[in-house]
């Protein structure tokens, strides 16, 4: 029988081997090779063609004997299968490699890259010679990726000697915030990072770092940075910084915005440019602000059978436009039952961006069942959560007695009973002591 020790040893050299194999437990990733159709001019409508392929992810370059030990499904033709070394890491994220036989599976694609010198005016000193350097004469492709639950987007530049099937990551962008929801006023965190193969003829010549924002059709520029210079570009937008210790220490290129706004809402593209070289990550800002609500008249007037009552929900202060109004009444037994949404009326807009929106409702005691009263309760439904609002109605002339009230009446008439009582036989009997003493003055 084997030892534990001996059992346990095992195992580690087993892992630590697989992990070898493996390139230290980084991702098997499946994409879509997608590229212009060869044979067709340029134009608005360009038709594209995409085909299957599979990257295999090491962290250190690959042996032959490494090589020789993968094997790729058949159905993908061996030309669309690349063996790509990634030395910091970018592509080994867990959110990149899911459970075996999991139906959710991380989006990626490739697509063939063009270097080209940058035309914006913060990146133009990165290409100051008009020639192209002798290491841009090689295969470039690039890798737009997405993780599970949209924890990552990666998009990375690779490179590789011509017609071979072994590219490096020189440039990596990520971002771990793909989508950032905040409240109005706070402090906001848009996360973009980068990373520069130090053995690549890139790194160390500069760089620039450009954020944008897009929203329905409309863009400007939020913040740029000639890192290669050191300076700003001037622009028109207010409150936003980067970490200029953290960009040129670890690459941190995230957008600081110091009180969100609701024009802040929208998709920011963390760019990063590198001579010859650019890659980019989107991020969207969502502010969400939950309404704010109130009742009117306030308080509500008491209500007459047969009379009718109009009372209104003001509901304001929130972002987006997107609210579900409505009427609860909740009884004096406790139970609570809908009287619907009433009369909805459009959104209005606040000069700060925030709407506001209102709902009429017409009570009628009669016809709404609403005994003798109870809370009328205006409910608000918002991707910031529920808000509630509650005011007391009350139902004054109603003929039909609770039973609170019956068992009031019989304490009051039981009190009143027993007061009669009490004096009756007080003033019968001090008749009584009166007639005995007349009686006795007369004999």
């Amino acid at each position: 029988m084997f030892d534990i020790s001996t059992i346990y040893k095992i195992s580690i050299l087993t892992f630590t081997l697989f992990c070898s194999a493996s390139g230290s437990g980084c991702p098997v990733l499946e994409c879509w090779f997608v590229q212009e159709k060869p044979g067709h001019g340029g134009g608005f409508s360009v038709p594209m063609s995409q085909e299957k392929s599979l990257m295999f992810i090491r962290t250190e370059a690959y042996s032959e004997e490494i090589m020789s030990d993968l094997h790729p499904p058949a159905d993908i033709s061996p030309s669309r299968v690349y063996y790509v070394t990634d030395p910091a890491g970018t592509f080994c994220s867990a959110t990149l490699n899911p459970p075996k036989g999991s139906v959710n599976k991380p989006k990626c694609e490739i697509n063939p890259f063009m270097p080209h010198a940058s035309m914006v005016r913060w990146a133009s000193a990165l290409t100051d010679s008009a020639q192209s350097p002798v290491y841009l004469q090689a295969d470039w492709f690039s890798v737009a990726a997405q993780g599970l639950d949209d924890q990552l987007t990666l998009s990375n530049i690779m490179r590789a000697p011509s017609a071979s099937k072994e590219p490096n990551v020189i440039l990596s962008v990520s971002s771990k915030t793909a989508l950032v929801r905040s409240r109005l006023g706070e402090p906001v965190l848009l996360d973009c990072g980068f990373w520069v193969d130090q053995s690549s003829p890139v790194h160390g010549s500069g760089f620039s770092v450009e954020w944008r924002y897009q929203f329905r059709g409309e863009g400007r520029l939020v913040l740029a940075y000639d890192g290669k210079n050191d300076r700003f570009a001037e622009t028109s937008e207010t409150g936003a910084d980067i970490d200029i210790t953290g960009l040129y220490e670890t690459g941190n290129a995230s957008l600081i915005l110091e009180e969100s706004q609701v024009r802040h809402s929208g998709t920011y593209i963390c760019t990063v440019y590198l001579p010859h070289l650019l890659a980019q990550v989107a991020v969207d800002l969502e502010i969400v602000e939950p309404p704010s609500l109130s009742i009117y008249p306030s308080p509500l007037p008491l209500l007459v059978p047969g009379q009718l009552l109009l009372i209104q929900c003001e509901a304001s202060g929130f972002a987006p436009h997107t609210l579900d109004l409505g009427w609860e009444f909740t009884g004096a037994d406790g139970k609570s039952r809908s009287l619907g949404q009433g009369g909805v009326t459009g959104h209005r807009q606040a000069s700060d961006g925030t709407f506001s929106q209102s709902s009429r409702l017409e009570l009628d005691s009669g016809k709404m069942r609403l005994s003798r009263g109870g809370d009328i309760t205006c409910v608000a439904k918002h991707g910031g959560g529920t808000r509630r609002a509650t005011a007391t109605l009350s139902v004054i002339g109603v003929s039909a007695p609770s039973i609170e009230d019956s068992m009031a009446m019989v304490a009051v008439a039981l009190v009143l009973y027993g007061m009669i009582k009490f004096l009756y036989w007080t003033f019968s009997s001090s008749d009584s002591s009166d007639t005995e003493l007349e009686n006795k003055k007369e004999k």
